[in-house]
């Protein structure tokens, strides 16, 4: 088999994940971080590849964004049970509450600080981000959105202080539990369309979920470094069952 490459970046969710699934896995991989390689997004850009993380052999990859997608690409077996739409849906509910309740304790003073460089995401960015999950997630379940990253990965407006991320934060869970509160069909078994393939609602939502819980840990992480007092967290009870990696930045 030729050899593996991993393609990541600091502080992104699905890149922990990835390494994490292939290490265990027992999948030799080069580990590629394109923040600190220059020529790496060059090279991905000529595959065709548009975001990371991505998993490349000789000139053939696929987005990591799906460990199904990954385990195929590679050549390994992998099943993994999905907790039900409606425990999803509850564990979401939850973790959003914990992130905005951990964003209203951040003093305006920090939202410039990087959390984790040498990736250039702050403070501010890392809380939008949590936000910018659910609302990518609505534009593809409602709109028909294929490329979520359009709304996901950019950074959150320079000027938005904590009430505007907050303001932002609620629109996105009273939205969410709508979505919820009127779909007809709640096994989830929709198809969905995305850049990096077809996969169900169900996979979405538990993706997005995850999503949001790593990203809640990594702010938590930060308030805890720098003492900033934080009254809710995400215990064992909320993340069981929930395919968050171990790692919390890389």
């Amino acid at each position: 088999m030729e050899a593996i490459s991993v393609y990541w970046t600091t502080g992104c969710s699905s890149c922990v994940r990835v390494k994490e699934f292939l290490t265990r896995k027992g999948v030799p991989f080069e580990s590629i971080n394109v923040a600190t390689n220059p020529a790496a997004m060059k090279f991905l850009a000529s595959l065709g590849a548009r975001s990371i993380p991505v998993v490349v052999r000789g000139d053939k990859f696929t987005f990591a964004q799906s460990l199904d997608d990954v385990a195929k690409f590679v050549g390994i077996e992998h099943l993994a049970a999905v907790l039900p739409p409606e425990v999803l849906m509850e564990r979401w509910k939850k973790i959003m509450e914990i992130a905005t309740h951990a964003i209203s304790k951040l003093p305006a003073s920090v939202l410039e600080q990087q959390p984790k460089p040498p990736r250039a995401r702050t403070v501010r960015d890392v809380a939008y981000h949590i936000f910018q999950v659910p609302d990518a997630f609505l534009q593809v379940v409602n709109d028909g959105l294929e490329d979520w990253t359009v709304v996901a990965n950019i950074d959150a407006p320079p000027a938005i202080d904590i009430p505007g991320i907050l303001a932002y934060a609620e629109d996105k869970k009273k939205r969410v539990a709508q979505w919820w509160d009127t779909l007809e069909d709640r096994s989830c078994t929709q198809p969905l369309k995305m850049f990096y393939g077809v996969h169900s609602t169900h996979s979405f939502l538990e993706r997005s979920t995850w999503h949001s819980a790593q990203h809640t840990r990594q702010l938590l992480w930060w308030s805890k470094e720098n003492g900033i007092p934080v009254e809710q967290e995400l215990t064992e009870e909320v993340l069981a069952g929930l395919p968050v990696p171990k790692g919390i930045w890389e």
